[in-house]
């Protein structure tokens, strides 16, 4: 059976370094971003390695933007992996001064968004005994002056995610958390504008990581937090 995978926030960075993973593994992608030509770059680069990719477009704060992605996984035959990657910094300023409307929208995109996808995705995931992927940020347990609005929303992405993943076992389906750690990415140069940071690995730093998170039973790993970037003999530490 051909194995499936969504992964949002896939135009580049991460994402990208992600879905390439999946293409080399030969699974058909659904993949979404709102940066339209880089998504579409990324996609005919995948289709070379004979595998079907569908794009979809959008915020994924939308709800129709969500609808698509399931119907395409749908469409695909069902789903297998589920990656939250999508998510936004929104600006670092201390909390007081923080734009009320700023922090309902990265609430908005980092933790609604990713729990109402995977809710509609869930009947898919569970006909395969499939895994949830939230991307999770150092952010979200450091208090770092400055980050509190995005620390908060990942630090509540968090907590569900461990919630989600004892609510939906049953069903045999598997949520994790994954902490990046720092990378050379768009943006994270966004949080330290006009600065070098040369110093920090590419995204494919992590790839030994999502080798490795592949080849696991998903329901033995559920529940767990995992840094993409530890030595291998800590992934096997119970988080």
């Amino acid at each position: 059976m051909k194995r499936i995978a969504l992964v949002t926030g896939a135009s580049r960075g991460l994402g990208a370094t992600i879905a390439r993973l999946f293409a080399d593994r030969g699974y058909d992608l659904v993949l979404s971003a709102r940066t339209e030509p880089d998504l579409e770059r990324l996609a005919d680069e995948l289709r070379s390695s004979r595998v079907t990719v569908i794009t979809r477009h959008g915020d994924i704060a939308d709800p129709f933007t969500r609808h698509t992605l399931i119907d395409a996984a749908r469409y695909l035959g069902g789903l297998d992996v589920l990656v939250n990657n999508a998510s936004e910094l929104g600006g670092l300023a201390p909390l007081t001064d923080v734009d009320p409307l700023k922090l309902e929208r990265l609430l908005r995109v980092n933790v609604i968004a990713p729990l109402q996808l995977t809710r509609a995705a869930l009947p898919l995931l569970a006909e395969r005994a499939g895994l949830v992927v939230n991307i999770s940020s150092d952010a979200a347990q450091g208090a770092y002056a400055g980050w509190g609005a995005y620390g908060a929303s990942k630090a509540g992405l968090d907590l569900a995610s461990r919630t989600l993943a004892a609510e939906v076992a049953p069903a045999l389906v598997g949520v994790v958390l994954v902490d990046p750690g720092d990378l050379r990415t768009r943006m994270h140069q966004e949080a330290f504008p006009g600065q070098d940071i040369s110093d920090r690995p590419l995204p494919g730093i992590t790839l030994p990581f999502w080798e490795w998170l592949l080849d696991q039973p998903p329901a033995a790993i559920s529940g767990r937090r995992f840094k993409a970037q530890e030595a291998r003999q800590q992934w096997l530490v119970e988080a």
